[in-house]
C-alpha cells in the first residue's frame, strides 16, 4: 500500500491517510557497499512520524497505536530507518512501506476474548488411558529381582 512518490500523504488503512506535511525525514550517508557513491550520496533515510502530536488519527486508534507501540516510540514519534537500498528513492519508499506496515498491525481491533470450556469426557479418557500405557511400559523395564529370605 506503500504510495508511489515519497511526497505523497501516506494511506494506511481505508479510513486513516496520514498527510505527507506530519511525516519529518532526515537523510545521512549509509555504511555498506556503494563504492565512491557511498561517500557523496547521503542515501540512508529516517521517517520520523509523531504518533502522539498526530492528527491524522481518531483518538480511539492513536490510543491504540501508543499502547502498542510503546517500546518502539522516541519521544511519542515512530523513527523508520532505511539503508538497504544505495538509491535514497527507493530507502525513501521503503521507509513508507515499514511505516505503513508497522501502523497496520498497530492499528488491528484487539482479539475476541477467549472462552474459557472444558476438556471433553472422550479427551480425559484418551489422556487417562495413554498415562496408564506410559506407566505399564516403564513399569516392565525395571528388573525388580526378588530374593528369597532365609
Amino acid at each position: 500500500m506503500a504510495p508511489a512518490r515519497p511526497s505523497d500523504d501516506l494511506q494506511v488503512t481505508p479510513a486513516v491517510r496520514i498527510p505527507a506535511a506530519e511525516l519529518a525525514w532526515r537523510f545521512s550517508r549509509s555504511s555498506g557497499p556503494g563504492g565512491q557513491n557511498v561517500n557523496t550520496t547521503d542515501s540512508r533515510v529516517e521517517l520520523v512520524f509523531d504518533l502522539m502530536a498526530s492528527r491524522a488519527l481518531p483518538p480511539v486508534l492513536q490510543a491504540r497505536a501508543l499502547r502498542r507501540l510503546e517500546d518502539k516510540l522516541v519521544d511519542g514519534a515512530v523513527v523508520i530507518a532505511a539503508s538497504e537500498h544505495r538509491s535514497q528513492w527507493q530507502n525513501r519508499v521503503a521507509a513508507q512501506r515499514r511505516l505503513v506496515e508497522l501502523l497496520q498491525e498497530a492499528l488491528k481491533p484487539p482479539p475476541p476474548p477467549r472462552r474459557p470450556t472444558k476438556p471433553t469426557r472422550g479427551s480425559k479418557e484418551r489422556r487417562l488411558a495413554a498415562k496408564k500405557q506410559r506407566s505399564a511400559i516403564k513399569s516392565q523395564r525395571s528388573s525388580r529381582v526378588v530374593l528369597p529370605e532365609d
